[in-house]
């Protein structure tokens, strides 16, 4: 009981130390477990000894055995037993083919890796159905906000056609680009968030539907639409590769070709750039020499301009229902919408005699007009364009993979780096967090178990069960259609802390009866027979405990629904090649054990006087 429960505490206890993303997520479920299982100690020590002391049990009452839960009860010991006792001939016959026993385990785990790197795919979090999601679009930049807003109202037209929406709402300004507090003000960009009828009321799923919905707004001419159906983003697409450099045009032209090849790689939707291409704009050239004569610097230029375009905060006013307002004065539409009007714009000037006289800004700068870049972003002091894109119908996995290898092909100029940021990024940090983890999670099982056993090796055909969960939780996924993501991550830490107890109950019960004098292959054979039963009770309990959590019914529940999976599937496999293995490498263990201390054993300690050398066997 000890051992089983160190051993599971010595997994979760360095998940409960993770620090960042990796420690929000997990922190909290591995100090619960940790808590609850020490807790279960006290209570296998106290509690459950009374109990099973005083509680009747119905199959040894006299007086109930013509009941029917009594007659069911004997009759399923009965079968039981039989079943315990042909399980002896499977152990015995698995002792007589170790090299088949042990390749049976390194396929397991081979099999496991192949299947998920060639077939299942990895996540971040689980395709979820939350009965909602999010359209934005996005207009041509320098676009109005009443274009704007025709163009997110035809996007929201589209989605209430249809019978599943419940309603639409509509948000102009916010929730663009890798952080949505950049959008703030952005009149070009707007958000529909659009809410579906209850999961149980529709035909389709939420992600179906939104990549029937990106199809549609496609149509939509003039604004750019994506569809978010899924991620903790907002806004922020799934896929985020960062292209970093100090030349401009030399970074917008890497730019423009890995956008071209992400577009080409299925799975891959609502591909964009982060520059969003350009804007129009008015450039104001100064004539130097004139304005220098006359005393006008650019700085005064741009000081004009700016109150009269952008407008400058000229105080508070209380209207007549009392309320304070603020007041931004700024030249009237009608006189800032053509090149005309910022050429006539009064600018002041020296004069002779130290006066200063006014004059057309057309008189000392021409204005013409151009285009810009629409946004310049900057990472580490370096230019940066992110190639974006969102995932549909493949794992973010699958299509990151997909991506690296295209980037790999292409010869990069010089001076042009990349990264993947965004759930990418986050995902390689929390999986890398979680294998470092289990890592010293794993070192501390083997030290605890070695303080327990006694043993430096018998612990190790303990720690080779926690590998064999991991076909079971393969093919559980592949099977349902989940890939590898953060749930199904939490499964298979609380895996590793429970099927390490099948080879404790066998181990230990097969050592105590070597110790009471039984013939080691004895012992083996008998440990299978009378720990099958609290083998199998602990199995099947976590496994209709966890039922509730793989079947994923009601709204959100499919958010969890991996971990259940995850879990049923390595339990299933854990047990049924826990009970072949696991006897086969102990017997292999105990060998070695013998043979290491028959080759390093030394005679017996000389008595007072004697001199002996030490002679190796």
């Amino acid at each position: 009981v000890a051992a089983t429960t160190f051993s599971i505490v010595a997994v979760f206890v360095p998940i409960g130390f993770m620090s960042g993303l990796s420690g929000q997520w997990f922190k909290p479920f591995a100090l619960t477990i940790a808590c609850s299982v020490l807790v279960s100690l006290f209570v296998s020590f106290s509690l459950d000894p009374m109990l099973s002391a005083y509680w009747p049990d119905p199959e040894l009452e006299e007086h109930q055995h013509r009941s029917w839960v009594s007659r069911k009860l004997v009759t399923f010991n009965a079968w039981f037993d039989r079943m315990a006792q042909r399980y002896t001939g499977v152990i015995g016959w698995a002792l007589d083919h170790r090299l088949a026993m042990v390749g049976l385990a390194a396929f397991s785990l081979v099999g496991a890796l192949w299947l998920q790197s060639t077939f299942g795919g990895f996540g971040f979090i689980p395709v979820t159905d939350n009965s909602e999601f999010t359209i934005q679009v996005e207009t041509p930049p320098g676009s109005n906000l009443e274009y704007t807003r025709i163009k997110a109202e035809e996007a929201a037209r589209l989605a209430r056609s249809h019978s599943e929406v419940r309603y639409t709402f509509t948000t102009i300004g916010a929730g663009g680009g890798m952080d949505p507090s950049e959008a703030l003000g952005a009149v070009d960009i707007a958000s529909v968030y659009v809410r579906l009828t209850p999961k149980a009321e529709r035909s389709i799923t939420q992600d179906r539907f939104g990549a029937q919905i990106r199809e549609e707004v496609k149509q939509i001419g003039g604004a750019t639409a994506a569809v978010f159906t899924n991620g903790f983003g907002g806004a922020a697409k799934q896929v985020q590769l960062e292209l970093r450099g100090s030349d401009a045009r030399q970074l917008q032209s890497v730019a423009d070709t890995v956008m071209a090849a992400l577009r080409a790689i299925p799975g891959a939707v609502d591909v964009s750039l982060s520059t969003k291409g350009q804007k129009p704009e008015l450039e104001i050239s100064l004539n130097r020499a004139l304005a220098g004569s006359l005393g006008v610097s650019v700085g005064q230029i741009a000081q004009s301009l700016r109150p009269a375009f952008a407008g400058v905060d000229a105080g508070d006013w209380i209207d007549p229902a009392g309320e304070n307002r603020k007041v931004r004065v700024r030249l009237a539409p009608e006189a800032r919408t053509r090149i005309q009007d910022i050429e006539r714009l009064p600018i002041a000037v020296g004069a002779p005699g130290g006066r200063m006289t006014m004059m057309p800004l057309g008189q000392l700068a021409s204005v013409s007009q151009g285009l810009g870049p629409a946004k310049i972003s900057h990472l580490d002091r370096e230019n940066v364009i992110v190639v974006q894109s969102n995932v549909q119908g493949r794992s973010l996995g699958e299509v990151t993979s997909a991506l690296t290898t295209q980037i790999e092909k292409m010869n990069l100029p010089d001076g042009v780096r990349w990264s993947f940021g965004g759930e990418a990024k986050e995902q390689a940090q929390v999986f890398g967090d979680i294998l470092a983890a289990l890592g010293i999670a794993f070192l501390l099982m083997y030290l605890i178990l070695v303080m327990q056993f006694g043993s430096f090796l018998e612990p190790i055909a303990i720690l080779i069960s926690l590998p064999l969960s991991l076909i079971g939780v393969v093919l559980a996924l592949l099977i349902t259609g989940d890939t590898l993501n953060i749930m199904s991550m939490i499964g298979v830490i609380l895996l590793m802390g429970i099927v390490a107890k099948n080879a404790i109950l066998l181990i230990d019960f097969a050592k105590w009866g070597q110790e009471q004098g039984m013939d080691r292959r004895e012992a083996i054979i008998e440990a299978g027979r009378v720990r099958l039963r609290p083998i199998m009770m602990t199995t099947l309990a976590l496994i209709a405990g966890m039922i509730p959590v793989a079947l994923g019914i009601g709204e959100g529940a499919d958010f969890r629904a991996p971990l259940g999976r995850a879990i049923i599937g390595g339990t299933i496999t854990s047990t049924v090649l826990t009970l072949l293995v696991i006897p086969t490498i102990y017997e292999i263990m105990d060998d070695w054990r013998r043979w290491i201390s028959g080759f390093f054993s030394f005679p017996e300690r000389p008595k007072t006087g004697e001199y002996a050398v030490p002679v190796r066997k």
